[in-house]
């Protein structure tokens, strides 16, 4: 495996074949080289690639590993054909034909997921949740919290910012998310802000040795860093969850993807829904 390459070659931007092909990937060990090419959408692009993956072969002397989502025949036809020396899966062969069959219509075959995105309500709305938690990442502004969805709170290093991102984009959720610091673990106090949305808060802990290592990337040696403040601060940031009835998880050993669906688990089980 590590020394295999994968292609993720679509008509579109690649996601699709790279999210769904890595889900597959992830069932086995190793990790191996990824080469996404995205926009393949003439016959010269399909040829250019087709040379690529040949020479990746010789020179690895394995097949690569090549998913494709691509809906024009004349284009999928080059990567799909015997000249092509790499292992190739058709996600879109694979899913769209036997629907076509069961649905009796045949599909738009339409190059990419985006098109006329910026008509869509959707879009529209995961680019207001972007904003939202941009403006309201690490306790920036308590402004609008009531049109919050959710409001993550923990420590500083937690993984707050990455999952409010995430859900923005992927979602379309409002993420607001506050740190919760020192002067509130003397206090005993969750932020004054947020007392009126305790419904909407979702914590996040982390392990005090991985948040000792997290932030001593950022400031080595520090008192911010050690040991002994990480295990004070996360100790006493549990303890102030529990007090005020907010769920939370430990961040240590999941993903953002695992983060994220459990808090629209628990707090927005209708964006699981649409």
């Amino acid at each position: 495996m590590p020394n295999r390459s994968v292609f993720f070659v679509s008509d579109g931007t690649g996601i699709t074949a790279e999210t769904f092909g890595n889900s597959i990937l992830a069932q086995f060990p190793g990790k191996p080289r990824h080469v996404r090419r995205p926009f393949i959408d003439s016959v010269a692009k399909a040829g250019t690639v087709l040379d690529e993956i040949n020479q990746v072969a010789v020179t690895e002397g394995y097949k690569p590993i090549v998913f494709i989502t691509l809906v024009n025949d004349e284009v999928r036809q080059i990567l799909a054909s015997a000249q092509c020396r790499g292992l190739v899966l058709d996600m879109f062969r694979t899913f769209v034909e036997p629907l076509e069959l069961e649905f009796g219509v045949k599909s738009n075959h339409r190059v990419g997921r985006f098109s006329d995105a910026a008509k869509s309500s959707e879009y529209h709305d995961r680019i207001e949740a972007i904003n939202f938690s941009l403006a309201h990442d690490d306790g920036q502004s308590s402004r609008n919290l009531d049109i919050a969805d959710v409001i993550l709170l923990g420590v500083s290093r937690s993984g707050k910012t990455p999952t409010s991102l995430y859900l923005a984009m992927q979602h379309g959720i409002k993420a607001a998310n506050y740190p919760l610091i020192p002067e509130d673990f003397e206090r005993h106090k969750i932020p004054g802000a947020l007392t009126p949305y305790l419904g909407k808060c979702f914590g996040l802990t982390i392990d005090p040795e991985r948040l000792s290592q997290i932030r001593n990337e950022r400031r080595p040696g520090s008192k911010y860093a050690a040991i002994e403040n990480c295990r004070y601060e996360v100790r006493e940031a549990e303890a102030m969850m529990r007090r005020n009835g907010v769920s939370w998880l430990s961040s240590t050993h999941k993903s953002i993807e695992e983060i994220a669906t459990t808090i629209l688990r628990d707090i927005r089980p209708d964006r699981l829904i649409y």
